[in-house]
């Protein structure tokens, strides 16, 4: 009998090892749509006001996302990616096999999806049998942003993204006050630094004025006077061939700082033009070719390693 199990969970944590890689292979082009994701990264992102201990529920196995600290060791589906958890997998197989109820496993809920904080063998082995629930002590972390378990983490950015710009848009009056209802960004945090970028560009001009601008005022300048300028000059260059999938805003808050760095080295009054045009030598990047066969060779070295047990 205890051949028959071990035999039985060996085969089934091979076959939830080759599942891992040949999700890596059909997705081998955009590698992050098989990555679990990291708890701390979404606790970054979506700031959580507070936590509340829950206690124990059941919670449906498909909303459980990522991990704590093991988002390294599985892909989205909570397949084993390394050799390195056979044992400890099997064993918990093993346990499933034969009826013998395990610990509940320990979760942090965030945003309506759930994170292990304790138990990823556990969750790995019911998403692998297709098991819709799991017991687990839950502590949950509060917050006004809701996710969706089948995004991927480059979806849940967009989600927090859209959610800074409507905060931006609503708490400033951005774009009734500007009419530019296009200030986009790829990557979240941006807002914060454009708001601070506002209140600088107010400050400076008040330093010259006997009477002080309001917000509103502090808004239409800098977006005619400092935004507006360096799109332009991203446009001139045609910057954006450089940077696929990024927007102009984007490469304004980079502009600006790659620019501040140099007028530390070369001068206040050094070319704005100049300045783009180093930019641009800074950044280029390999060709596409060229990344594909570094992306297949990562791939074939990984299944290398997994058919020699590494």
């Amino acid at each position: 009998m205890e051949d028959f199990l071990s035999a039985q969970a060996e085969e089934d944590f091979e076959k939830a090892r080759h599942s891992a890689l040949f999700n890596e292979i059909a997705h081998f082009l955009t590698q992050d749509n098989t990555e679990l994701i990291s708890f701390r990264e979404i606790k970054q992102l979506l700031k959580p006001q507070g936590e509340v201990y829950v206690g124990m529920k059941v919670v449906p196995v498909k909303l459980i996302v990522g991990s704590e600290g093991r988002y390294q060791d599985f892909d989205n589906r909570f397949f084993p990616r390394a050799a390195h958890l056979k044992n400890r997998w099997e064993n918990v197989d093993k346990a499933h096999l034969q009826d013998i109820i395990l610990p509940s496993v320990s979760l942090y809920e965030l945003g309506g999806v759930y994170f292990v904080r304790d138990g990823n063998h556990r969750v790995s082995v019911a998403k692998s049998k297709g098991i819709e629930f799991i017991d687990a002590e839950v502590v949950s972390l509060q917050s006004e942003i809701k996710l969706h378990p089948g995004d991927s983490l480059k979806k849940m950015k967009k989600q927090v993204i859209e959610y800074e710009k409507r905060v931006f848009y609503g708490e400033t009056g951005f774009g009734d006050v500007t009419d530019y209802w296009c200030l986009d960004f790829s990557i979240p945090g941006q807002y914060d630094v454009i708001y601070n970028h506002i209140l600088t560009h107010k400050y400076y001009i008040n330093q010259n004025k006997s009477e002080e601008i309001g917000m509103d005022e502090a808004m239409l300048s800098w977006i005619n006077s400092v935004y507006f300028p360096i799109i332009r000059v991203i446009d001139r260059h045609k910057i954006m061939r450089v940077f696929k999938g990024r927007t102009k805003s984007d490469l304004y808050v980079w502009l600006i700082k790659y620019w501040d760095d140099i007028k530390k080295q070369f001068g206040s009054d050094f070319p704005i033009d100049e300045m783009a045009n180093r930019f641009l030598d800074a950044h280029k990047k390999p060709s596409f070719i060229r990344r594909i066969k570094n992306r297949l060779s990562g791939i074939l070295m990984r299944k290398r390693l997994a058919n020699s047990g590494i």
